[in-house]
């Protein structure tokens, strides 16, 4: 190894380093405070360190990572997001009864997952880092041991994901056993060369699509996505709609793009057929949720469905654009639901989770600020303008327009209203003047770190809502490397 491949790999090995030096903490004083501060430090370092790496990139790593402008920037997106998920978390579990300090380290074992798939270029680190991911998830969502929820939301997903995971495995040991190739690129070029496709690379593509169907939450792979979201902690359930999700969709369009996926015409048909369901059945199903939770789960299998169509859009238009709508959209969602989830966080108590909707009932009198951050949060979901989500949403339909995917710009068009409605009807309860009937949440102006978090989250928000450029630029190069 030289040193471009160790300045490359830098920002892997310090998340990794961090994940230890928590580990030795703990084994010599039980803190929480310290656990939580020695991951802060390690995600920063962390993030600093990708400044190095981007200096050597692109850089094989290894033969089986790939450290490149696009790995760089979900990256940078993953450990951004980690560290306010960690500072919620925080604050979530400071009052809570049981040993918290391995939370922590939990989360830089997750977050070291997501970093080895954005930067995966071969089946083997893509099943690594997804396994990594996946493993840590599942403790994360049953922390709290006294808790029956958490339990019974990590025996769902521990079982549904063990599943995916054996979908996958069979699909890449069919395309291999055919193909002779487990790089992406190797794959692709078997695929091109040939004019049909075997029924055993077609049976493992099919196998592949319903793993990460799963582990995105798409229709008809959906089933956990709600349950699992109402029994996690809210932070969690937040990492998991992010973290998890962004770091598999850069996986999947990495995947898309090296492979020559888009010359199979026959696979498109079936993402669109999965993203017109996504969009439609997700929307539908949160119409229905009086859960705030599982509302925001419903909503998250829509957004997944969203993603999709700029993915399958890249048959027909520049990949520049394809690149440009999925990142947006993917930075846009992410804050936005970290914000979400994290005034759910913040509204809870040791006793009760704030996912009932009666907890919001009036909250616009009781904490506004709060109530304020919620309303925008639910907007940019929504794709109303001068937020991150209108931007976002706007590049999903020029793609979809300019890829002359008339059904699903249909589909996105009815699936955005009814997603108006939903979020509206939060809204409007959070204005109802009605102290009496609501539930009471924790007192305020004893969380300033969810404060500072929220308050960065908003700002974002609306900046990148108001004035994208700079981040459009930075998006349109990494668009530019990958050509």
């Amino acid at each position: 190894m030289n040193i471009s491949q160790l300045f490359a790999l830098a920002p892997i090995i310090t998340i990794a380093v961090a994940a230890v030096a928590v580990m030795l903490s703990i084994a010599i004083r039980r803190n929480f405070i310290l656990s939580c501060g020695i991951a802060a430090v390690g995600i920063i370092v962390s993030l600093l360190s990708l400044g190095i790496a981007s200096r050597e990139s692109p850089v094989r790593a290894t033969l089986l990572i790939l450290v490149d402008a696009y790995a760089l920037f979900y990256m940078t997106l993953l450990l951004s997001t980690g560290l306010a998920v960690l500072g919620f978390c925080y604050e979530y579990f400071k009052d809570r009864e049981g040993e918290n300090e391995e939370l922590p380290l939990l989360l830089l074992t997750a977050l070291l997952g997501g970093s080895v798939l954005v930067c995966s270029s071969h089946f083997a680190t893509f099943f690594i880092g997804l396994e990594i991911l996946s493993i840590s998830l599942f403790v994360l969502i049953g922390y709290p041991l006294n808790q029956a929820r958490p339990l019974e939301a990590a025996v769902k997903y521990l079982v549904l994901s063990g599943v995916s995971s054996a979908f996958l495995l069979m699909g890449m040991a069919l395309i291999y056993a055919q193909c002779g190739e487990l790089y992406f690129s190797g794959i692709g070029g078997y695929i091109t060369s040939r004019q049909d496709m075997n029924a055993m690379v077609l049976s493992g593509i099919i196998l592949i699509v319903a793993g990460l169907g799963f582990k995105l939450s798409l229709v008809p792979f959906h089933l956990w996505t709600p349950d699992v979201y109402e029994g996690a902690p809210a932070p969690v359930t937040a990492f998991i709609a992010t973290v998890s999700k962004g770091s598999v969709f850069a996986l999947l369009f990495r995947y898309f793009i090296s492979s020559y996926s888009y010359d199979y015409t026959p696979l498109l048909t079936v993402f669109s057929v999965i993203a017109g369901l996504s969009i439609l059945g997700g929307n539908l199903l949160a119409l229905l949720q009086n859960n705030v939770k599982r509302l925001l789960a419903y909503s998250s299998i829509a957004h997944m469905g969203y993603l999709l169509v700029a993915v399958i859009a890249g048959g027909s238009i520049s990949s520049v654009l394809v690149v440009e709508s999925v990142s947006f959209y993917l930075l846009a969602y992410s804050i936005t639901t970290i914000g979400a989830f994290g005034v759910v966080s913040v509204l809870s108590t040791p006793q009760t989770e704030a996912d009932d909707i009666a907890f919001y009932r009036g909250l616009f009198w009781r904490r506004p600020w709060l109530a304020a951050t919620f309303t925008l949060m639910l907007l940019s979901l929504a794709g109303i303008p001068l937020t991150a989500g209108f931007i976002g949403k706007f590049y999903i339909f020029t793609s979809a327009a300019d890829g002359r995917l008339w059904g699903l710009l249909f589909a996105i068009i009815v699936g955005s209203g009814l997603g108006l409605f939903y979020y509206l009807r939060i809204i409007v309860i959070m204005s109802m003047n009605v102290e009496a009937t609501a539930i009471k949440s924790g007192k305020p102006g004893q969380e300033w770190i969810s404060t500072a978090t929220l308050a960065v989250l908003t700002m974002l928000l609306v900046w990148f809502g108001i004035y994208p450029s700079p981040l459009v630029n930075v998006i349109q190069s990494v668009a530019y490397a990958m050509e």
